[in-house]
């Protein structure tokens, strides 16, 4: 009787781990496959790009990598911008040339006048090159606010990301 009861306790115990392990494992498989990553700075904007914190991160870094920075103001609770990211993130080709560049978006209004030229609304896209200079003549289409984009302007934004980086070659 002594020993059924040994052996009653040893598979009660191997039921156990086994089962334990069971959900080990699962919980490892799950966690691999679908990483629960903390809101990343990419906002949606491209989670496979590299984004920089803060402004003077930003600055710092186009200006010891000589590339140029593309800033994005945009507001989590605007459809614009909501909108906008939507296109900016699902286009390929932006998406890869975006890599050229030091990336930041803001979702907070800078107190940098050269940051707002004309007006803070978003969203907002502005390019900056390695000198540090704002390049006001790479804008969007319209008058009123040279350096928004609609959805519909993405064209018009992967040509001046373009161009961003075609007057960095000829200027520096």
């Amino acid at each position: 009787a002594m020993e059924k009861s040994y052996m009653s306790l040893f598979l009660l115990l191997v039921a156990i781990s086994s089962a334990l392990a069971k959900d080990a494992g699962k919980e490892t498989k799950e966690t691999t496959t679908k990483p629960k990553l903390p809101q990343t700075l990419s906002r949606g904007w491209g989670d496979q790009l590299i984004w920089t914190q803060t402004y003077e991160e930003a600055l710092f870094r186009a200006k010891h990598s000589n590339k140029p920075l593309m800033i994005i103001h945009h507001l989590d609770d605007c459809p614009h911008s909501q909108a906008l990211k939507k296109v900016f993130a699902e286009h390929k080709d932006i998406q890869k040339l975006a890599e050229k560049f030091i990336l930041l978006n803001l979702v907070y209004e800078t107190t940098d006048k050269n940051l707002s030229p004309d007006g803070q609304y978003v969203p907002r896209i502005m390019f900056i090159d390695p000198s540090l200079t704002v390049r006001a003549d790479i804008t969007g289409r319209y008058s009123n606010r040279l350096y928004a984009y609609e959805p519909s302007d993405i064209a018009l934004l992967y040509s001046n990301m373009q161009k961003a980086l075609k007057l960095l070659k000829t200027e520096l």
